[in-house]
């Protein structure tokens, strides 16, 4: 059939159920283009292949899968992006989904991926590690609340949907997993910039244990940082008080 390549992250999905639950959970909303991410054993694809009236495309790097994938379901041919997703141009002009099982050694390097399309990526639906998932949705106060959660919930609503169990996987991860869905907010946290939204959320979680006066002194004025949320430390605040802190730097 193929094999399993350990550097790339492989863990076929095998489990039909979680299969047809996932893209149960993509029918849910409406959509034209979609492009899954790492179809490997087609798990998920042949179920995508059937969607009528849409535009579908996948990306997949290891040779050895798209070679197998072709043969085995003709109507990918010429739909197969071959090449790593974190250095493909963007599969689409115009609005799409981005769906996948994602390889756990890149997902978070995905998401960043995602950031960057922002302006088309309408909706993703991801399998991820259980404990990335709930980092990406995790709020304020919570001691895996971080970067990742920070920068998404900026530009996306993430909701947990459900886990999966090892065993659903072949070779079956020595983690738990779960899938989640990111939907766009109809207005992104207000920021002055995201680049420098991004530098001050990545500047105050380097230091978590520090307050965010010593951790982000560098970026604001002493007059500035006598503000009473500078007592607070990066996991205290939530993502509009990160935006609203953005007006504030230097």
């Amino acid at each position: 059939m193929y094999t399993l390549k350990k550097s790339l992250g492989q863990h076929f999905l095998t489990d039909e159920n979680i299969s047809k639950r996932i893209v149960n959970t993509l029918l849910e909303k409406p959509f034209q283009r979609l492009v899954e991410v790492g179809p490997g054993g087609a798990a998920i694809t042949k179920y995508l292949l059937g969607i009528p009236g849409i535009e579908f495309k996948c990306v997949e790097i290891d040779d050895e899968k798209v070679a197998w994938l072709e043969k085995n379901y003709p109507a990918l041919k010429g739909r197969i992006i071959h090449e790593s997703f974190l250095e493909t141009a963007q599969p689409f002009g115009s609005p799409f989904t981005v769906i996948g099982n994602f390889p756990y050694n890149i997902s978070s390097q995905i998401l960043f991926k995602v950031l960057e399309w922002r302006e088309n990526v309408e909706c993703v639906i991801g399998m991820f590690q259980k404990e990335l998932a709930e980092r990406i949705a995790s709020g304020p106060g919570s001691k895996v609340y971080g970067v990742i959660s920070v920068l998404m919930q900026g530009f996306y609503q993430v909701g947990f949907l459900f886990e999966v169990d090892e065993n659903s996987f072949n070779p079956p991860p020595k983690v738990k997993s779960a899938v989640i869905r990111l939907t766009p907010l109809d207005e992104p946290v207000k920021m002055k910039s995201e680049r420098s939204f991004f530098v001050l959320v990545k500047t105050a979680f380097n230091q978590r244990r520090k307050t965010l006066r010593n951790a982000v002194k560098a970026l604001f004025t002493p007059e500035v940082l006598e503000d009473e949320i500078f007592n607070k430390r990066a996991e205290q605040l939530s993502v509009a008080d990160f935006g609203a802190l953005t007006f504030k730097m230097k």
